[in-house]
């Protein structure tokens, strides 16, 4: 068999390619009649039954494995295309994902009730005051969770819960409470953490044995408390009662990490300032309202979705944001109760829910994979 030279293997190539965008094209044509169709007959656009099938149909018509796996990748990314052409499609007439959002000029923020999580003087206070205002009607509840519950049952207007840290990463927990209750994020708002060690106005330094905080501020305190191996660190629901348990327990060998906001409030002496190894460590606070609304200058989203643990699940998920041009900001992962090897993901994209981008998006997602839910618009 004569060997071709390059230059006439890449002209074949060129042929083949253009008949493939032939057919690639004659297929998308099909793909709107199919839009057309379920339009009027109000069916789902994904059929997974179908799909399955198809896909072991043509993986079918290949003996080679490395061609029966291409075949497969192929028509799957094939047939993804032709369901965001399809969503497109069908929202131009009007069938778009369905939610109870509504848009408003601006949040409320006066004469409301605000919770938060700690004692006064604990960081999701300072975040409170800082969006609320310095004479927001704010007050602390024991727990996290305590916060939801009263935001859903009517009891108070908004809750500030922190989300993530730029040194300690997601707080899992709270992740997992947007979930469990039905509020919704209605704003954001960052704080600059810098965290000092505290204690008794006896209290020395090299005297210290014990330091409480929570266990992210001691994570992103660990360089500096690590370096002192005798300490013991023992974690507290919250920066600020660690500060409180230091006064009340009167004990010069107790310390806390808290901020110097609440060494003021309790009374402790600075033994040490900025003890966080990143300086730029800062915290996100998302606000909660019972209430599904965003303002209509809102430009970032948050959902939740469950996939099955399978290959590529997620992978085609994501192609509903890459092929409609939504750029997508986080991705967070929790494991489902109950349900071994499968996940619920959190996503954070740019957007408003007005936007028609978004809509197809969203769309594509709340019929690909299961119990989609929009957390926010904010």
């Amino acid at each position: 068999m004569k060997t071709l030279d390059l230059q006439e293997i890449r002209k074949q190539l060129d042929g083949i390619d253009r008949e493939i965008v032939a057919l690639f094209e004659k297929r998308m044509e099909l793909s709107s009649q199919v839009a057309e169709y379920k339009t009027e007959s109000g069916k789902q656009v994904y059929d997974r039954e179908r799909e399955q099938q198809k896909i072991e149909a043509v993986t079918g018509m290949v003996e080679d494995e490395f061609h029966k796996h291409a075949v497969r990748e192929l028509f799957t990314q094939m047939m993804t295309i032709s369901r965001h052409l399809q969503y497109k499609l069908m929202a131009e007439h009007g069938l778009k994902a369905e939610n109870d959002f509504r848009p408003v000029n601006e949040l409320p923020v006066k004469q409301v009730r605000v919770v938060y999580q700690g004692v006064e003087g604990a960081y999701s206070h300072e975040a409170a005051l800082k969006y609320f205002g310095a004479d927001a009607d704010a007050r602390h509840v024991d727990s996290w969770e305590d916060a939801m519950k009263e935001v859903e049952a009517g009891t108070a207007d908004y809750a500030v819960l922190p989300i993530e840290n730029s040194s300690a990463g997601a707080v899992t927990h709270n992740y997992d409470l947007l979930i469990k209750y039905h509020n919704y994020i209605v704003a954001e708002t960052f704080l600059s953490v810098d965290h000092a060690l505290l204690g008794l106005s006896e209290s020395k330094e090299e005297e210290i044995q014990t330091v409480f905080s929570h266990p992210q501020a001691l994570m992103q305190c660990s360089e500096f408390l690590n370096s002192n191996r005798g300490w013991k660190q023992i974690s507290l629901e919250n920066t600020a009662v660690a500060a409180k348990k230091v006064l009340e327990d009167g004990d010069p060998t107790q310390a806390a990490v808290a901020s110097e906001i609440a060494g003021k409030i309790y009374g402790l002496k600075v033994l040490k300032s900025s003890v966080n190894h990143n300086k730029n460590n800062s915290t996100g606070f998302i606000i909660l309202s019972r209430e599904p609304v965003y303002r209509e200058a809102a430009g970032k989203i948050s959902i939740s979705f469950e996939l099955p643990h399978k290959s590529g699940s997620l992978y085609n998920m994501l192609s509903n944001f890459i092929y409609n041009g939504v750029n997508m900001m986080m991705i967070e992962s929790r494991p489902i109760l109950g349900r071994n090897w499968e996940y619920r993901f959190f996503i954070d994209i740019e957007g408003n829910l007005s936007d028609a981008s978004i809509q197809n998006a969203l769309k594509g997602i709340a019929e690909e994979g299961s119990n989609m839910r929009i957390l926010g618009n904010y």
